[in-house]
């Protein structure tokens, strides 16, 4: 295969969808709307919540449900330390301040034997990460917020469907936040979504996403609305469009079938990859469904002559896309300058951060492009092996 010839990651569309957007552009009617409001229904009937409140993206998401939770200035949250740095962003966002807690070495989640340290009487919530699609472990998770009178918000952005003890998440946290950014399991352009059980907390959501308003734009404009709104909350501008409601509508009647397609390639690679020494596979826990969101080799670093980045470089060569997920928050500038963490605070983070690589796994690639995969992988494993 030539160079480039398998990117890291391209979404999966056809017709459909295409199909599904032009009639959103046809009927006039393209911000929040109609197919924003079927899109919450489907999206909460599919994970079994009683509301879910659609957002511009999944950060929006995670603010509006800190907010929600009445977190604000002098506040801490808990979270891991590998993770995008929305996750964190968001605590700044409501004058909290982020506390980072080590992972665990064979999965990537949250080390829950490790929360129970950060906690004091400024802690008021925690914000556990679904890494790469593994769900973390939610009954854990719910006994320690429980116990210290927690706020428990999932970001579950690499979810859908991914599932802790064969239920599908979306239900198990006080709050859950998805995203359907192009690279996520359900790509939408943009937007995010939040699912919650508790009533207040999902209105405080509903108002909080439109500059506080108590009325939606589309009832305001039906003819059964009113032109008359008021503000009640200090909102923003987090509401998700027709648009993106409409690609999210049609991708989540696939996410099942796209999701078997993943499920594939990652069964693929793992038979593969099992029988190279210089290959750690991902370890998914036995009461855990992930949703391949992502496929994160770890480097046998013991085994070979080269490191993390330079595997990455002959992989490059090979034409074989790739990523890195993720920096560790606490390697940031801005968070150096503003937390002043120690790498050597993490230790599992710093181990599983110089190993790492996320491979190509999405569900339009061929057994061609998985197959020159594990070949490259495999070539530069033996070329450099120890």
């Amino acid at each position: 295969m030539g160079k480039n010839e398998v990117p890291f990651h391209r979404a999966s569309i056809n017709h459909q969808e295409i199909n599904a957007v032009i009639s959103v552009l046809k009927s006039g009617w393209w911000t929040t709307g109609p197919k924003v409001a079927k899109f919450e229904e489907k999206f909460a009937k599919y994970v079994g919540a009683k509301y879910a409140i659609a957002t511009s993206s999944c950060t929006a998401a995670l603010h509006l449900s800190l907010l929600a939770g009445k977190i604000g200035s002098g506040d801490e949250v808990i979270l891991p330390t590998m993770t995008f740095s929305a996750t964190a962003q968001v605590a700044l966002y409501c004058g909290a301040k982020p506390v980072f807690v080590d992972i665990d070495q064979e999965t990537g989640l949250i080390d829950c034997g490790e929360i129970e340290k950060k906690i004091n009487k400024k802690t008021k919530a925690i914000i556990s990460v679904d890494f790469a699609g593994q769900p973390a472990d939610y009954q854990w998770l719910k006994k320690i917020c429980r116990k210290n009178k927690l706020l428990f918000v999932s970001d579950a952005a690499h979810d859908l469907p991914s599932y802790y003890k064969n239920k599908i998440v979306g239900t198990q946290a006080d709050l859950t936040c998805f995203s359907f950014y192009p690279t996520k399991t359900i790509a939408a352009t943009e937007g995010g979504m939040v699912t919650t059980k508790d009533r207040k907390m999902a209105e405080k959501i509903h108002r909080l996403r439109l500059h506080g308003m108590n009325r939606d734009v589309w009832k305001r404009y039906t003819g059964n609305g009113s032109w008359y709104y008021e503000i009640a909350d200090l909102g923003y501008k987090y509401n998700m469009t027709d648009i993106s409601a409409a690609l999210g509508l049609v991708q989540l009647k696939k996410n099942q079938l796209l999701w078997r397609k993943r499920q594939v390639i990652a069964k693929k690679y793992n038979q593969a990859f099992s029988k190279m020494p210089e290959i750690i596979i991902p370890g998914i826990k036995d009461d855990r469904q992930t949703s391949w969101h992502l496929y994160i080799v770890k480097l046998n670093l013991e085994r070979l002559k080269i490191d993390r980045n330079q595997f990455i470089e002959e992989l490059s060569k090979r034409g074989v896309g790739t990523s890195v997920h993720f920096i560790p928050l606490y390697r940031h500038p801005y968070y150096k300058k503003i937390l002043h963490y120690k790498f050597s605070q993490f230790p599992n983070s710093e181990w599983f951060y110089q190993r790492i690589i996320s491979l190509p796994i999405f569900p339009d690639m061929t057994a061609k492009q998985t197959d020159f995969v594990i070949n490259s992988v495999s070539g530069i494993s033996k070329k450099y092996r120890r």
